[in-house]
């Protein structure tokens, strides 16, 4: 575990230095250009309007893409899990539940660097809207069922809606920790990260969730 952390590390460093691309396609130009907004003034006061206008589209035109904010944070959502598929290495499904799953949401964070400034406003905001806040639960649901997926674990049936629920606390704690760690090699986020993919791993090895 200790070799992959600091390989991990190594990646996230190296990956978190680079700037952001703004993509040619319409979605990810309305992506960006909310979390960019978000990142600058905060999210309450950012409207669909404002979106447009920083991403250089009309209204009727990003309306017809995202009707609503909470639209746009789905499609944010979705891209990073795309991305964290998408970032598979050749071996990444070998080695125990434990160290897939670290390696999937490490792999996560990476993703989600360029957008850190943006996504800890966010959050904040979303923290104090209650409809928002259950929109979000209900997208991470879904989220952290693909990264079990990425990790080869099933988040099928009742184990996997268990397997689903821990691992959403895992990773919400983890990125409590992640969004104020400026260190360049995330080392305590990946120890939080760690000590909660133990927890939730002795927790299988008792009720047989994983194992």
């Amino acid at each position: 575990m200790a070799r992959k952390a600091k390989k991990t590390a190594k990646k996230t460093a190296k990956k978190a230095a680079k700037p952001a691309g703004r993509p040619a396609d319409l979605p990810s130009r309305l992506i960006d250009a909310a979390l960019a907004l978000a990142a600058e003034r905060g999210w309450r006061d950012v409207t669909l309007r404002d979106i447009a206008e920083a991403a250089g589209v009309g209204l009727a035109e990003t309306h017809a893409v995202f009707p609503s904010r909470q639209a746009v944070l789905r499609g944010f959502v979705r891209r990073i899990d795309a991305e964290v598929l998408a970032s598979e290495e050749v071996g990444a499904t070998e080695g125990g539940a434990r160290d897939r799953l670290f390696d999937v949401l490490m792999r996560r964070f990476d993703a989600l660097a360029p957008y850190k400034a943006g996504l800890a406003n966010i959050l904040v905001d979303q923290l104090r809207d209650p409809l928002a806040l259950g929109c979000g639960l209900c997208v991470l649901r879904r989220s952290m069922a693909c990264m079990l997926e990425a990790a080869d674990l099933s988040a099928a049936g009742l184990r996997g809606a268990l397997r689903i629920k821990g691992l959403s606390a895992v990773y919400l704690a983890a990125l409590r920790v992640w969004l104020r760690d400026d260190s360049e090699d995330h080392a305590k986020a990946m120890a939080a990260l760690d000590r909660g993919l133990g927890r939730l791993d002795r927790a299988a090895a008792v009720c047989s969730l994983v194992r």
